[in-house]
């Protein structure tokens, strides 16, 4: 269940850090700037990340119950 809050929580600091990009360049917004592009990818690397220590932790979990 921390996964999913962990998630929802990147999710919104992706969203409010695009709006606040797209809000200041609302005149001339011809695509994503590098900042944005940066942000979003560094979101995607967290959710990965936090993906991974998640089933990580649950697969070891279960090794742990069967032995």
């Amino acid at each position: 269940m921390n996964t999913i809050a962990a998630l929802i929580v990147l999710r919104g600091l992706v969203a409010t850090t695009r709006r606040a990009a797209r809000d200041r360049h609302a005149d001339n917004d011809v695509g994503a700037s590098t900042l944005e592009l940066v942000i979003i990818i560094l979101g995607l690397i967290a959710v990965a990340t936090i993906l991974v220590v998640a089933i990580t932790a649950a697969v070891q979990r279960r090794v742990n119950q069967i032995n």
